[in-house]
């Protein structure tokens, strides 16, 4: 069903089960094809292809050429009725690639909040995005990779599956990711190495200055004093008695599967 107050070019394709809101706006040549949804105020651009089970929600912005819900690259893929959810007012600039997931994991690609996602960055299957991050031109997550909220990947840098990349991190351009970046870090390099807290990410969010020190000192704890894994965060716990972050952080580390950049 396509609401009447919808917008769309006559150039435009549209087939399948497809249900698109309140003014949202469909350009030309863009080719829209299965079970699809898509939310009220969203502005689908020209040369957009969005195929298979795709949710996408309000105010979004997807630019000429991207390709969202289109069938992944894993091998084992077979065709199985895997979906893309995608949340409210992201951008998603050109060429940009958001593949549908796979049955062995989630099922499901999904994108939340918020996001703004640079021009070719690619989202290949499973992947969990949270919200207000930030992916920089020709970045790309393998499959089942996790990104957490506010986090930012920029320009031309790769993590490897089953990656997660915690809250408030900062992956530098051209980075080579292979394990886990906790939470607040400021990481760079092939292959990725801390450098420090990501503390401008941290200050344009609101952290304050008594936090800001808490976590210096969890970092330096960590990284620093030249302590075993175990040894840190026991000295961690203490210090997340007055600071939920520093929580997170241990939470984060000690729910690693791939181990963290060290």
């Amino acid at each position: 069903m396509i609401h009447k107050t919808a917008k769309i070019h006559p150039a435009a394709v549209i087939e399948g089960d497809v249900n698109i809101a309140a003014n949202v706006t469909v350009g030309p040549f863009t080719y829209i094809s299965g079970n699809i949804e898509i939310g009220e105020g969203t502005e689908i651009m020209s040369h957009v292809v969005i195929k298979g089970h795709t949710k996408i929600g309000s105010e979004n912005r997807i630019f000429p050429h991207a390709v969202v819900g289109e069938e992944n690259q894993d091998k084992k893929y077979g065709g199985e009725d895997t979906t893309v959810v995608i949340g409210h007012r992201n951008v998603i600039r050109e060429a940009v690639q958001i593949h549908r997931g796979t049955v062995q994991d989630k099922a499901s690609t999904v994108i939340g909040d918020d996001n703004l996602l640079c021009v070719n960055a690619h989202i290949a299957h499973d992947v969990i995005v949270g919200n207000n991050t930030h992916l920089g031109n020709n970045s790309i997550l393998g499959g089942h990779v996790t990104v957490e909220d506010f986090a930012g990947v920029m320009a031309l840098s790769a993590i490897h599956p089953f990656c997660k990349v915690g809250a408030y991190s900062y992956i530098g351009g051209c980075s080579g990711v292979v394990k886990d970046v906790p939470p607040y870090v400021l990481a760079q390099g092939n292959h990725a190495t801390p450098f420090g807290l990501n503390l401008v990410g941290l200050q344009r969010n609101g952290f304050e200055k008594a936090e800001l020190r808490a976590l210096r000192n969890a970092y330096k704890e960590f990284y620093r004093a030249g302590k075993t894994q175990a040894e840190a965060i026991q000295t961690l716990q203490v210090m997340a008695k007055d600071w939920p972050s520093i929580q997170h952080f241990i939470d984060f580390v000690e729910t690693s599967e791939r181990g963290v950049i060290r």
